[in-house]
């Protein structure tokens, strides 16, 4: 199956999942179920799907042909390349190609010179006068052609504003900046851009991230610390006459090696069809160079893709399928149809489902303990016919003094739900951003006084180790929270004759291991000794601050939002119940007043009974229905 259709068929799973959903929300609301913790809870799983992107980027050193591979893998129906692509630099700056409805055509550009300002590119995208817009009609190629071009603008600055921009300017050896004769250096004009171009394949979630060199690469710790490990998929894109060069190694190493999904392009392979040598030699060159390029970079052979994007794109144009099939591009798109989607749609139902299965089987367990009450009183009814009126008044007195018992023994719940709010506030207080604000000003004040490059990388780890104590201690009290409400779980089911599902499983050791990939990317981008010495304090702490300590905010805002969801369906569940309880008491209690007022016939009462269990019953199976088209819903 084609890329193409591959994004179609998870476009339609994904809306065949989303309309699961709606059916479980419809189901609740008509079954008077549906509160707020509920609704809720379904909004955010329907947002999710919404939002759901898929993002593949795309990382090379410069003259690799990696602008050209996007068209070819992404946009050959267009007829032509929506990226420009020309022989040396097309790329300056970071670039997100993507498409939602109702946006206008265009590109939109970051000035280098925000670089300055100590605000990360995440923060920036919420303030709109900071950026440069300029449309273009996507049914006019050289309006669109002439709007793309500006992601390769450049401008030349003194050396020492460069530096203050957090470029290296050096001797080039390194990957460095060169001044010329009056000092001045070349750098991107643009710091980010972002290009919203009409097309299916973006319409669907997909999300293209093109990157610059190396040189660029480095001068930006976020796409670093931030944007290529967020991607789904990251192609790195080599040349098949040169294979792994040194800058192509230092990107590989600095920037690519720990990303998930990393899959390697030797590119340009037309350039070995001479016309004298025969396939088979050639066959055996490329596969040769894939070798060597495989245990340079400690791949398996069959994570590297050799092809030609130059000539699958011609072929895709001219509907030359010889040609296509010679430039070996379909094989690049069947790895990333097989390996990228079902991968990506196993991440979204396992959140989707997982989360929407635990409400229904929530629900199931409150019907049953509203069918087991009902049971019990046409029981209990049934029972009185034919007794003496006394009989009948002492069974209202012994349903009111279980109704009394059962209060008192709500008591225990309340003294629980109390040491939980206290458990609850003890494992914000770890996580909350204020201590990470204080985490923050500690680390800021320790590098202000910094006079020697290990103080202020000392600040710097103390910042990290600062984060991990806080997580390691949230982590404790979510132990403690899910013991004590485990305990709760099984002991106040047990006396009052239900069982709940287990409290949901949730665990900071996620976050943990984020945090030490965050600190292993921090020690290999700022403790380089490039970055040591081509850097003034001053950068790198605005870097160090802008990039680190944003992504560390991230990770602490992530966790709060995770660590509320559980907390509120850790408690949910027993809440419920514990209202249905009352409701059916109360029920109960009436019922036999009643009856013994003879303000309700007997039989009338266990006929209503009867009703209200059929009818109970009939929603139990209509719930399983919605429940199994959840789980069928959850596989392809």
């Amino acid at each position: 199956m084609s890329l193409a259709r591959q994004f179609d068929a998870y476009r339609a799973w994904r809306e065949h999942l989303d309309h699961q959903v709606v059916r479980l929300r419809d189901w609740l609301r008509d079954a008077d179920l549906l509160d707020a913790q509920a609704e809720q809870q379904l909004r955010r799983i329907r947002g999710r799907l919404a939002e759901d992107k898929l993002v593949v980027a795309f990382v090379a050193e410069f003259s690799r042909g990696k602008s050209e591979l996007i068209n070819a893998l992404f946009f050959a129906d267009r007829g032509g390349r929506v990226l420009p692509s020309a022989a040396g630099r097309t790329t300056m700056c970071p670039t997100e190609i993507s498409w939602e409805p109702g946006q206008s055509p265009g590109i939109t550009l970051l000035p280098i010179e925000t670089r300055a300002e100590g605000t990360s590119i995440a923060e920036l995208r919420g303030a709109p006068e900071a950026w440069q817009t300029f449309p273009f009609d996507p049914a006019a190629p050289e309006s669109m052609a002439s709007a793309l071009r500006r992601v390769g603008d450049v401008k030349n600055m003194p050396a020492e504003a460069a530096r203050g921009l957090g470029f290296a300017v050096g001797d080039s050896a390194d990957g460095s900046l060169v001044a010329d004769d009056e000092g001045l250096v070349e750098v991107p004009r643009w710091r980010h851009a972002m290009i919203r171009f009409p097309h299916p394949l973006l319409e669907q979630g997909l999300v293209v991230l093109d990157t610059p060199g190396l040189n660029a690469i480095g001068a930006e710790p976020e796409l670093t610390l931030s944007l290529l490990p967020g991607a789904h998929a990251v192609l790195f894109v080599l040349a098949a006459d040169t294979g792994v060069t040194q800058s192509d190694l230092a990107i590989w190493r600095d920037h690519v090696g720990n990303c998930p999904g990393r899959l390697v392009v030797l590119n340009k392979i037309d350039g070995l069809w001479d016309g004298l040598r025969p396939d088979w030699e050639i066959e055996a060159e490329i596969a040769r160079q894939a070798r060597s390029c495989a245990q340079i970079l400690d791949l398996p052979t069959n994570r590297i893709f050799a092809v030609s994007a130059q000539k699958g794109l011609v072929a895709k144009v001219n509907g030359d399928t010889g040609l296509l099939a010679r430039s070996k591009l379909p094989r690049l798109e069947d790895a990333l149809a097989t390996e990228l989607l079902p991968a990506k749609r196993d991440i979204v139902a396992g959140g989707t489902v997982v989360e929407a299965m635990r409400l229904a089987a929530e629900t199931k367990q409150l019907l049953a303990t509203r069918h087991a009450a009902i049971v019990a009183q046409i029981g209990e009814l049934t029972g009185l016919r034919g007794k003496h009126e006394s009989v009948i008044a002492h069974t209202v007195t012994k349903v009111g003094a279980e109704k009394e018992a059962f209060e008192r023994g709500l008591r225990e719940y309340y003294a629980v739900r109390s040491v939980f709010s206290q458990l609850s506030e003890t494992l914000f207080a770890h996580l909350g951003p204020e201590r990470l604000r204080g985490h923050s000003r500690q680390a800021r004040e320790a590098m202000a006084r910094a006079t020697f490059t290990p103080q202020l990388t000392a600040a710097m780890s103390a910042l990290f180790s600062a984060a991990r104590t806080s997580l390691k201690s949230s982590a404790r009290s979510i132990i403690e929270i899910a013991d004590m409400m485990h305990a709760m779980h099984q002991k106040f089911g047990g006396q009052h004759g239900f069982a709940l599902e287990p409290p949901p499983p949730f665990s900071l050791q996620d976050s943990l291991g984020q945090l030490d990939r965050l600190e292993e990317d921090f020690r290999r981008h700022f403790g380089s000794l490039l970055n040591l010495l081509t850097r003034d304090k001053h950068t790198l702490s605005q870097q160090f601050f802008e990039t680190v300590v944003t992504q560390l905010r991230r990770l602490f805002e992530q966790c709060n939002r995770e660590a509320d969801q559980w907390l509120r369906a850790m408690m949910a569940p027993l809440e419920n119940q514990v209202r249905e309880l009352q409701r059916q008491l109360k029920q109960r209690q009436d019922s036999i007043r009643r009856i013994h007022e003879t303000a309700d016939s007997l039989e009338d009462r266990i006929d209503e009974l009867s009703a209200n269990r059929s009818a109970l019953e009939a929603r139990m199976r209509e719930l399983d229905d919605v429940t199994d088209g959840l789980a069928a819903a959850s596989t392809p």
